[in-house]
């Protein structure tokens, strides 16, 4: 089953399909992970996009029950050098061909990957359409062009109603912008109480749930599309503690009046160092992002960076001088990925417990 993966600027790759026999357009974007192609596959982040694997060799350990990070995968179409016909893990229940058959996912492999990641890298993430090798490149071309990417992906991921996850710790309102489940296996490792709920949460009803902590989830997209949001991070920063990941940072930003820039191909992989600027100290960080803040924005805010990406200086974490908020544009829960950051969970609690012990020494 010949297929073609054709680019925004006419570059054509015809390689062998597997997985759904479907069409699919979407953002062409590269994952340096060696590992992990589970969790990317199922990462809501990916929604709306057609992720590379620079890795050569994907699905050589099959897929398992336990490594999913959502339930519905929203990735567009993925792209491999090759596919491992035949896993060989112990934990493995199924092949990766046979999910993203049964998930509608199609996929390209047999195709020279490391060419496509020097097209991005040179160029810029672009849009990109896989189908069928058998119809006229010119003409899906045509109609890759005239297909607007849409812009609506958190709407997409983000839960529909709200729900719980029980625990008899501190009580946290998890707002879902495309949430990994790693994040809420973290909390609820810790014994959390948590609510996740919509993107489009007010503020009013996140209040009324009385929660002791708001996490702002990761998620797809333009943190600039999502403005319910950041109207309601705005109303609440100062009232109740907060930390954010990867959207989540993004959106916080923008809440404290901060700017935000799309990068030219993003920060997706499991190996990104970032440097604390406390302390010093480099941690190697899972990350799955194509937009930053903008440093010179946060120029005369309460807003202090505290992280910066190693590689190109951009924000990797920020924290308020006057109010119990920080965020990070990393991965903290990892899946897949170093857990070197896992301890910012252990910071969240922390700060939940200091306001706490503020607010019974007030009463």
């Amino acid at each position: 089953m010949k297929r073609q993966l054709i680019l925004d600027d006419g570059t054509v790759f015809v390689g062998e399909g597997f997985g759904a026999n479907e069409e699919t357009i979407g953002e062409v974007v590269f994952n340096t992970s060696m590992t992990g192609y589970q969790e990317i596959i199922s990462d809501p982040s990916y929604c709306g996009q057609l992720v590379t694997m620079t890795y050569p060799l994907v699905g050589n350990y099959g897929i398992n029950r336990d490594d999913f990070e959502s339930i519905i995968p929203a990735i567009k179409g993925f792209i491999v050098k090759e596919v491992a016909d035949f896993p060989s893990n112990w934990r493995n229940e199924s092949t990766l061909d046979e999910l993203l058959k049964v998930k509608g996912i199609p996929g390209i492999s047999e195709i020279d990957t490391r060419k496509l990641t020097r097209i991005i890298r040179q160029h810029g993430a672009m849009k990109g359409i896989i189908c069928s090798a058998e119809l006229e490149p010119q003409a899906m071309l045509e109609k890759l062009h005239d297909a607007p990417l849409r812009t609506d992906q958190v709407m997409q991921v983000s839960t529909k109603t709200a729900y719980a996850s029980p625990g008899r710790g501190y009580r946290v309102v998890l707002m879902d912008f495309g949430m990994k489940h790693g994040i809420l296996r973290e909390l609820n490792k810790r014994d959390c109480d948590v609510i996740v709920v919509p993107y489009d949460t007010s503020a009013e009803e996140i209040r009324r749930l009385q929660p002791d902590g708001i996490m702002l989830s990761n998620g797809p997209g333009d943190p600039k599309d999502v403005p319910e949001a950041i109207e309601t991070i705005k109303d609440l920063i100062g009232e109740i503690p907060l930390f954010g990941i990867c959207l989540g940072h993004q959106l916080f930003a923008l809440a404290c009046g901060g700017d935000s820039f799309k990068m030219k191909f993003g920060h997706r992989g499991g190996n990104h160092p970032v440097k604390e600027l406390k302390t010093g100290k480099v941690a190697l960080t899972s990350q799955n992002h194509g937009y930053a803040v903008d440093e010179k924005s946060l120029a005369g805010s309460r807003i202090q960076v505290t992280h910066m990406a190693i590689n190109d200086g951009t924000v990797e974490g920020l924290k308020h001088l006057d109010f119990p908020a920080f965020t990070v544009q990393y991965h903290p829960e990892a899946s897949p990925g170093p857990e070197d950051s896992n301890y910012l969970f252990d910071d969240f609690l922390q700060l939940m417990k200091e306001e706490k012990r503020k607010e019974l020494q007030h009463a």
